[in-house]
């Protein structure tokens, strides 16, 4: 019963990595010794194969991981494309011109900014390919996001510099501005 309970472990460890883990990081994280672990991956990956399910365990790059299946790759692939054109959320779309009128800007200022929690967003985005990192902040440390490319050509425009002025759609930032002067 226990080996089951340690398979379940791995396995729920192994769906939340983004990158191959080596069997002596995985032996750390469950406290199990290093060789018991492979012996896991070795039957999981052989088990997944024999019931030929949609992912499978594969020992890549010095680590584990699962990967869909070959086999199926047209539809993964048309599952992703399609996800491409999906329309963005408000908070995506708030979190895309807050970093498009910002940029370069940490997630902590644009999280100030819309007062919630954006990182998940800001996951999304940088999957979508509308923003990227940008160095980091000489004085925090923290990542720096900017637009790309692709977020521009989307757009139709050559540049940020193109964006609209977002002031005149603002009410009573004119009177917010001569506040701030007179102060």
């Amino acid at each position: 019963m226990q080996g089951n309970r340690n398979a379940a472990a791995l396995e729920a460890v192994l769906m939340v990595v983004d990158e191959p883990v080596s069997a002596v990081d995985l032996a750390a994280t469950l406290e199990l010794p290093q060789p018991e672990v492979e012996d896991l991956l070795t039957r999981l990956a052989a088990e997944y194969d024999a019931e030929g399910r949609g992912f499978e365990l594969r020992s890549v790059a010095g680590g584990w991981r699962f990967y869909s299946r070959p086999d199926y790759a047209e539809i993964v692939s048309r599952y992703v494309l399609e996800g491409q054109t999906a329309r963005l959320t408000q908070a995506a779309l708030e979190t895309l011109a807050v970093i498009a009128y910002r940029q370069p800007v940490a997630r902590s200022r644009v999280a100030a900014i819309r007062g919630v929690n954006v990182d998940s967003v800001v996951r999304t985005l940088v999957t979508r390919g509308l923003i990227e990192e940008a160095g980091t902040d000489p004085e925090s440390g923290a990542i720096l996001y900017q637009t790309t490319s692709y977020f521009l050509e989307r757009l139709g425009i050559g540049s940020v510099s193109e964006l609209p002025q977002i002031s005149p759609h603002l009410p009573g930032l004119d009177e917010l501005a001569s506040i701030e002067l007179e102060r």
